[in-house]
């Protein structure tokens, strides 16, 4: 209201403004999930024991029955399948975090945060942010305990992270782009299993492709986190290959931005 009484006219946002709110929306969607997964030090711990007994014991006593000689190197079976745990660990971590989204719209803080004026884009890009800030760091610890089992150089480290950075953004984003059509965790759970086991099973994480039938040597290439686990392995253990590691990176990067779209879409029509 002007001092004459006259009515002026409201400012329209201008596009560097909804800018500025977009990326304060992003970080404070990110800092909640960061502050989320920082109460839930249980979460971490336990995060670690299933691919932790994957290395011990089903390594241990698969490792005695199992010869790697034709792959040379040198090294046990534990060793061999240090890379595809890791990538376990980064995919279960990932897509699961679509749960949140379930749970936040069951407690109507999704709902809250949708009506705000920060866009669509911009809140799943900080729900991608968060889910593959709280992974990564799951991932350092289990390198940090792979120590023992692989060897380690600071090449080996920043190239096992790079990887698992595009896996994150891949699965995180397709996690919430399943949770943005479910309004039950159960629905949520049962669709996930059916995807994660025959991603899991089939991208060689337990076992060399050579060997295996041209049915399921086939199906294994279908799978995007086959090239995950052949890059980790060629990194990590020095296992030659014969997927060259620029067309590993090209295939994890190409289905990481599939996903983000996909959950694009799948948040912009989210209610």
């Amino acid at each position: 209201m002007a001092p004459d009484g006259t009515r002026r006219p409201c400012a329209t946002p201008s596009a560097e403004d909804d800018a500025v709110g977009n990326l304060q929306g992003l970080y404070g969607i990110w800092l909640r999930e960061f502050k989320v997964f920082q109460r839930e030090r249980s979460r971490v711990i336990s995060s670690m024991v299933t691919p932790l007994m994957f290395i011990v014991i089903l390594g241990g006593g698969l490792g005695s029955t199992v010869d790697l000689g034709n792959l040379g190197g040198g090294f046990g079976y534990q060793t061999f399948i240090f890379p595809g745990i890791l990538l376990m660990l980064t995919m279960m971590g990932s897509i699961f975090f679509g749960l949140y989204i379930v749970w936040d719209r069951r407690i109507d803080v999704l709902k809250e945060v949708l009506v705000s004026p920060v866009s669509r884009t911009a809140i799943f890009f900080g729900k991608v942010l968060g889910g593959c800030t709280d992974v990564l760091i799951q991932v350092c610890i289990l390198l940090c305990i792979g120590i023992l089992f692989v060897p380690t150089t600071p090449a080996s480290v920043g190239g096992s992270l790079a990887i698992a950075l595009l896996v994150a953004i891949g699965m995180v984003a397709l996690g919430l782009s399943i949770g943005s059509f479910f309004e039950s965790l159960e629905g949520f759970q049962v669709i996930v299993s059916f995807l994660v086991y025959p991603l899991f099973f089939l991208s060689g994480a337990l076992f060399p492709l050579d060997p295996l039938p041209a049915w399921l040597k086939t199906a294994s290439y279908v799978d995007p986190l086959t090239y995950a686990v052949d890059a980790l392995r060629t990194i990590q253990l020095g296992i030659p290959s014969s997927i060259p590691l620029a067309i590993d990176f090209m295939v994890m990067g190409a289905f990481a931005a599939g996903m983000v779209l996909l959950g694009t879409l799948g948040f912009r029509r989210m209610r």
